[in-house]
């Protein structure tokens, strides 16, 4: 199974970390956040697709073309255009085939991860006090997913995506309506994907978002606490 990790962005709220260094390369612990989101990935990830962008060459010499037995393949994304374009720029790559997909500079449980990627359509999800900063998910009691909203004002729940999804070559046949913000944003494409198609929210073994330099700090006390 391919993993797709979207890894383009200018990291601008990790300001001034990230003047010169691609957030998926600043560190916790002494380990890059790329190598938390790759070292999380279940065994039968055994190929990754990267799409690189703001300081890419970085990311890319950082790795090389095949890290901890994993090939990758680079994929760029030139223009901030959003989630829902940085995947659809791999669907060459993909072609039908179950993938999963994640983002490079949050950290997540290994656990959660296997469980995810034994489903065929399914979200990483965990209840948080704040969902508004993210896309949040609405479920049943059967914890299958009925709709997700992406950055809502008054969010209808607390359970949020945490990133990591699983997927096949199907949402490809969704187009993503264009945000406020110019881009495209990927629930937009899943939440019409939904009605066709049944996904199922897999609660996340362990998640700490990184998106702040405060974050950093905090990262590495969890990180600390569990050892």
């Amino acid at each position: 199974m391919r993993a797709v990790i979207l890894a383009a962005g200018e990291g601008v709220r990790m300001l001034p970390l990230t003047l010169n260094t691609p957030k998926p390369l600043l560190k916790v612990r002494g380990k890059t956040l790329i190598e938390y989101a790759i070292g999380a990935l279940p065994p039968e990830a055994d190929e990754l697709i990267l799409v690189v962008g703001y300081l890419g060459d970085k990311i890319r010499n950082f790795l090389g073309e095949n890290f901890q037995g994993k090939k990758i393949n680079y994929v760029w994304q030139k223009e901030k255009l959003g989630t829902a374009h940085a995947l659809g720029l791999c669907r060459g790559l993909l072609g039908d085939e179950k993938f999963m997909m994640l983002y490079a500079d949050d950290i997540h449980g290994k656990e959660g991860l296997c469980r995810l990627a034994s489903r065929d359509l399914a979200i990483s999800v965990k209840e948080v006090e704040d969902p508004r900063p993210f896309g949040v998910v609405m479920m049943d009691g059967e914890n299958k997913i009925i709709d997700i909203e992406e950055k809502p004002e008054q969010p209808q729940s607390h359970m949020v995506s945490t990133g990591p999804m699983v997927l096949d070559g199907r949402i490809f046949n969704y187009e993503a309506e264009k945000s406020e913000s110019g881009e495209y944003y990927l629930t937009s494409a899943i939440s019409k994907m939904m009605k066709d198609h049944v996904f199922f929210g897999e609660i996340s073994s362990e998640w700490i978002p990184v998106g702040r330099p405060e974050d950093l700090t905090r990262a590495e006390r969890i990180l600390a606490n569990k050892e």
